[in-house]
C-alpha cells in the first residue's frame, strides 16, 4: 500500500511537471510569435517609409546657410585643429591633414548640426520636446544641444548600444528609449511616438540644418589649408559627405570628395554605385557610427549629384585604422572616426602626391572595443 502511495504521489507529480513545461513551452511560442510578429511590423514601417523617401525630393542646404551656421556654431563649440601629420603622410606615401573632430566637447562633429538646428527651432517646437534616433554620436549631439537651449529630447537607440554613448547622453539630459536590434527599428519607432505625442521629430540625415551645421567643419579645413585637393570622409547616413560636397564644390570645384562605409553596411554606398534605393538585411558594422540598413534620401540625392568617388573598408582595415592613428597622431578614433583613414590606405596608390583631408569624425570608442581591437593586432 505505501508503495502504491508513492507511486501514485510519483505520478501526480510528473503530470504537474508535464503541465509546468507545456506551459513554459506554450508561453516561449507565443513569445517567439508576438516577436516576429513585431519585428514583422518594424520591417513593413521601414520599407513603407523609405519607399515614400524614395520618391521625395528634398530642399537641399545652401552654401549661404551654411555660412549663417557657421556664425552660430562658433559662439558654442571648439574650432577643431586641422593640420599635416608627419609620421601619417609617411605611412600614406602622401600629405596627410587630419581633421581633428574627436576634440568636439561630444567627441564627434554631429554636435556642429545639433547646435545649428536647436538654435533655429521655434518657441513653439521647444515647447513641444524633440525626439530622435541615433546609435549614439548624433543622439548626443541633440541632448547637449538641447540642454543648451532649455528644450527636453527624447532619444531612441538600439538595445544593444555603445555603454560610453548612452552614458554621455544620459548625462547631458537626454531621456533614453531602447528600441529594437538597430538604428533602422529604433527610428521606426521614434517617428511613431513622434507623431502620437507631438514632439518635434528631428531625422538624423533629412534635415537642412543638420547638414549645414556639419557644413562648418569643411569651410574650416578650406580656410586652414586652401590646397587641399581631396576630403575623404565616413558615411553612416551621409550628412557629413553631403556637408563636405556642398562646402568643398563652392569653394573649389575641383577638389574631390570621397565618401567610405564599411563592407558590412553598404546600403549608402550599392545605392549611390547603382543609381536606385537599396537597403540591407543588417549592418553588422563594429563602428556603430557607419551601422545604417538604408541610405536618407536628402544626404544621397546631394552625394548622387556631387560625390566623386565612394569605396568600401573592411573590419580589419577600419580596426587597423584605429591603432594607426593612435601610433601616429596620439588620438582616439572611434571605428567610423577612423573609416576615413581606412580609406586612404586603401586608396594610397592612387591619392600619391595629392594633398588629402581626413575627418577624424568621432572617439568615442569603449575599452572593450580598444582590447577586442588590441588583442586581434596581436594575434
Amino acid at each position: 500500500m505505501k508503495g502504491d502511495g508513492v507511486f501514485q504521489e510519483y505520478s501526480v507529480l510528473t503530470e504537474c511537471s508535464e503541465q509546468i513545461n507545456s506551459v513554459h513551452r506554450n508561453r516561449k511560442r507565443v513569445q517567439h510569435d508576438v516577436t516576429e510578429r513585431m519585428s514583422d511590423e518594424v520591417n513593413d514601417d521601414l520599407v513603407s517609409a523609405n519607399r515614400k523617401a524614395e520618391d521625395a525630393v528634398l530642399s537641399e542646404p545652401t552654401i549661404s546657410e551654411v555660412y549663417e551656421a557657421r556664425e552660430i556654431v562658433s559662439r558654442h563649440l571648439l574650432r577643431t585643429p586641422f593640420f599635416r601629420s608627419l609620421k601619417l603622410s609617411h605611412a600614406l606615401g602622401f600629405d596627410a591633414y587630419v581633421k581633428y573632430e574627436n576634440l568636439q566637447i561630444t567627441g564627434a562633429f554631429k554636435i556642429r548640426g545639433g547646435v545649428n538646428l536647436m538654435a533655429s527651432l521655434s518657441e513653439e517646437e521647444r515647447r513641444r520636446r524633440v525626439a530622435t534616433a541615433s546609435t549614439g554620436n548624433h543622439g548626443q549631439s541633440i541632448a547637449y544641444a538641447a540642454q543648451l537651449f532649455g528644450v527636453k529630447a527624447i532619444i531612441a537607440m538600439p538595445e544593444d548600444s555603445n555603454p560610453l554613448k548612452v552614458e554621455a547622453i544620459r548625462r547631458l539630459g537626454g531621456d533614453i528609449a531602447f528600441h529594437g536590434k538597430d538604428f533602422d527599428e529604433a527610428r521606426v519607432w521614434v517617428e511613431k511616438a513622434s507623431k502620437r505625442e507631438g514632439y518635434r521629430y528631428v531625422h538624423s540625415g533629412n534635415e537642412p540644418l543638420l547638414i549645414a551645421g556639419v557644413g562648418t567643419l569643411y569651410l574650416e579645413m578650406m580656410e586652414d589649408e586652401p590646397d587641399i585637393d581631396t576630403i575623404i570622409v565616413p558615411v553612416g547616413g551621409g550628412s557629413g559627405a553631403s556637408a563636405a560636397c556642398i562646402v568643398a564644390k563652392h569653394v573649389n570645384h575641383e577638389v574631390r570628395v570621397v565618401g567610405v562605409q564599411a563592407e558590412k553596411a553598404p546600403a549608402v554606398y550599392r545605392s549611390w554605385k547603382s543609381g536606385k534605393w537599396v537597403e540591407t538585411d543588417a549592418a553588422d558594422t563594429f563602428a556603430e557610427g557607419l551601422a545604417t540598413r538604408a541610405p536618407f534620401q536628402l544626404p544621397l540625392q546631394i552625394m548622387r549629384r556631387m560625390l566623386d568617388d565612394f569605396v568600401l573598408v573592411s573590419e580589419e582595415e577600419i580596426q587597423r585604422a584605429v591603432l594607426t592613428l593612435f601610433e601616429t597622431t596620439h588620438q582616439v578614433a572611434e571605428g567610423a572616426g577612423a573609416a576615413a583613414t581606412a580609406a586612404a590606405f586603401r586608396m594610397r596608390t592612387q591619392l600619391k602626391d595629392r594633398k588629402v583631408g581626413l575627418i577624424l569624425s568621432g572617439g568615442n570608442l569603449t575599452l572593450n572595443q580598444l582590447r577586442t581591437i588590441l588583442r586581434r593586432d596581436r594575434h
